[in-house]
């Protein structure tokens, strides 16, 4: 699954694959503002099939985050 979220945002948000660490910052390194966060949203409840509310979004600042929830909700 970590491989498959790694390859659908870089290949949206333009990014190299090496770049996406668990670690790393979502916002950061996507390069995302407020509009394009609703995008990346949007683009994994539709690849994914999972449905991120709003007040949840927050509490996704990882990679490492966006693994663990997406996990929880497969």
């Amino acid at each position: 699954m970590i491989s498959k979220v790694n390859e659908v945002l870089a290949d949206e948000f333009e990014v190299e694959i090496s770049d996406i660490a668990p670690e790393a910052n979502i916002k950061e390194t996507l390069q995302l503002d407020s509009l394009s966060i609703v995008d990346m949203i949007a683009l994994i409840e539709s690849n994914f099939g999972v449905k991120i509310q709003g007040s949840e979004v927050a509490s996704i600042k990882t990679f490492a985050d966006l693994y663990d929830y997406l996990a929880a909700r497969a």
